[in-house]
C-alpha cells in the first residue's frame, strides 16, 4: 500500500478530538512510509491533515478543482497539487491515485466521496478497502444506518464489510492492510429483484 486518500471535512468541527484525529492519521501515514492523497484544500480538517503530512516529511499529493482554487483555498505547500474541471474529475483522480480510502469527520461532500468509493467496490469497479475514522463516535449514526440496510437486506454481509471501522488510527491502517475483497464477481440475480 503506497498511498491513501483521506476524505475530510473544509471545516474543524465542534471538537478538539477532530483535530487532533486529523493529525494523527497524518503522522500515522507518513511514519507507514504511505503518501496520501486528499482534496487539496488548506481549509477545516483538510489543512490540518496536510499540515501535519508536511510536517513530518511526508509526500501528500492534492486533488482541486479550478473553482476552489479560484477561492484561495487550495494549500500552498503540497508535494504536488493537481488542478481538475470538475469535483466528479477530481474524485475520479483521487480515486485511481489511491490504494485505499479512509474517511475522517466531515459534512456532506466527505459522505459523498466515500460512499461513492464504497460503491465503486461493491459493483468491483476496484477491490480497494475503505474505511471510517469514529473519531468519538462521530460515524455511529452512519454505521447503524449500514447495519440497518443489512438487516432490511438492502445489502448484503459482503456489502457491509466492504467499511472498515476504527476510532483508532493504527488499527485503521491495520485493517486497511489487511483487507480481503470478498464480494462475488455476481452477486446479484434477477430472482433478487
Amino acid at each position: 500500500m503506497q498511498r491513501i486518500c483521506v476524505f475530510c471535512g473544509s471545516y474543524k468541527g465542534t471538537k478538539e478530538s477532530y483535530v487532533k484525529a486529523a493529525e494523527a492519521m497524518g503522522k500515522v501515514l507518513v511514519s507507514s512510509g504511505i503518501d496520501v492523497v486528499y482534496g487539496g484544500g488548506d481549509v477545516g480538517l483538510m489543512g490540518i491533515l496536510a499540515d501535519s503530512v508536511v510536517a513530518a516529511g511526508g509526500k501528500i499529493t492534492g486533488v482541486i478543482p479550478e473553482k476552489l482554487l479560484a477561492k484561495e483555498i487550495a494549500h500552498q505547500n503540497l508535494t504536488d497539487l493537481k488542478v481538475v474541471k470538475s469535483m466528479h474529475e477530481r474524485k475520479a483522480l483521487m480515486a485511481e491515485l489511491s490504494d485505499a480510502f479512509i474517511a475522517l469527520p466531515g459534512g456532506f461532500g466527505t459522505l459523498e466521496e466515500f460512499c461513492e468509493v464504497v460503491t465503486w467496490s461493491l459493483l468491483g469497479f476496484h477491490r480497494k478497502p475503505c474505511g471510517l475514522l469514529n473519531v468519538d463516535g462521530y460515524y455511529d449514526h452512519l454505521i447503524a444506518f449500514f447495519d440497518n440496510a443489512l438487516e432490511y437486506q438492502f445489502l448484503k454481509k459482503e456489502h457491509r464489510d466492504i467499511v472498515l471501522v476504527s476510532n483508532d488510527s493504527h488499527d485503521l491502517l491495520d485493517q486497511l492492510k489487511n483487507y480481503k475483497y470478498t464480494v462475488p464477481e455476481k452477486w446479484i440475480t434477477k430472482a433478487e429483484f
